[in-house]
């Protein structure tokens, strides 16, 4: 797989990072997401401390992460009663 040397600019500073060729529009897509974050917290807040404005937007990104599990986690055990249920139909039918 080929990869690319890219630099992403997080906050006021610029990172080298090597990603493979068909995974560079997510991490570019990826780096304008937590600025964008960045910028909300700046202007929602008045932050200006950089710790502080990364933290919140780890932090913002974790409990998004956390809903997403649970989200998924939620339908998994719908998809697993439905399946229980249909196995139980075709069992009463043989």
């Amino acid at each position: 797989m080929d990869t690319l040397s890219i630099r992403i600019k997080i906050g006021d500073r610029e990172y080298p990072m090597k990603v493979k060729a068909d995974e560079e529009a997510r991490i570019r897509r990826v780096g304008k997401l937590i600025n964008d974050k960045i910028k909300k917290y700046r202007e929602e807040f008045g932050l200006e401390d950089r710790q502080d404005l990364l933290a919140m937007v780890a932090f913002d990104c974790m409990v998004e992460s956390m809903e997403l599990d649970e989200d998924h986690a939620e339908g998994s055990e719908q998809v697993k009663e439905a399946i229980l249920q249909v196995n139980q139909r075709l069992e009463a039918l043989l």
